[in-house]
């Protein structure tokens, strides 16, 4: 598909592979979570801008480069969204951070608002929002939604698990939006889960049901 990046380092499908485990722990996948959100964080950040700088080693002076002055957001989507910030803020901790309260109506599947909170001058920053599913694309068409009416121009999504329906849907809506994931899975079942898939992202994070 178009705009769409599977980063299949065997690291990261090797991890794909613990996490879909359904004997896996809690512990365990609350840990292997946060490792490829790293590990995917590394990727969707690959082009960002470098400006030159003047710097002196223990040695001598020489021209370096740092990160020029644009400042990254990374906006989870709540609840599961959460697994993977952290692991994004151990590579980037000056990034500020966006909340979307989203959840999905089990009969309409359609998304469900219940909390927004983002950083000012969102027009002026690259934003990265993330799920660790994206099945229907319900809620990753309506999280981009809302940063883009609080300001947000340039944006990405990165997920663990992406549907083929979902990434149709989100790219059909913001076909702008490139995404990043570990794998794309082939269907969804009557509930909007992704088949094979892993789950319910949050309920196996929390140890909830």
């Amino acid at each position: 598909m178009n705009n769409v990046t599977v980063v299949d380092h065997p690291l990261v499908q090797h991890k794909l592979t613990i996490l879909r485990d359904k004997s896996t722990s809690t512990k365990t996948f609350r840990q292997l979570l946060r490792e490829i959100s790293t590990l995917l964080c590394y990727e969707v950040t690959r082009n960002l801008p470098l400006d030159p700088v003047q710097i002196e080693t223990p040695l001598m002076p020489m021209s370096s480069r740092k990160l020029s002055g644009k400042k990254l957001v990374f906006a989870p989507v709540l609840r599961a969204g959460m697994g993977l910030l952290d692991g994004m803020l151990d590579l980037v901790p000056s990034a500020r951070v966006a909340h979307v309260g989203l959840y999905r109506d089990p009969e309409s599947l359609v998304a469900v608002e219940y909390y927004f909170k983002a950083p000012t001058m969102l027009s002026e920053r690259l934003v990265i929002a993330v799920d660790p599913m994206l099945a229907t694309g319900n809620t990753a068409v309506a999280a981009i939604d809302r940063l883009k009416e609080h300001g947000a121009s340039e944006l990405r999504f990165v997920c663990i698990l992406a549907s083929v329906v979902g990434l149709e849907r989100l790219h059909a809506q913001h076909p702008e939006v490139p995404v990043w994931t570990a794998a794309i899975d082939p269907h969804l079942n009557d509930h909007g889960y992704i088949l094979p898939g892993l789950g319910d992202a949050g309920d196996r994070l929390y140890g909830t049901r």
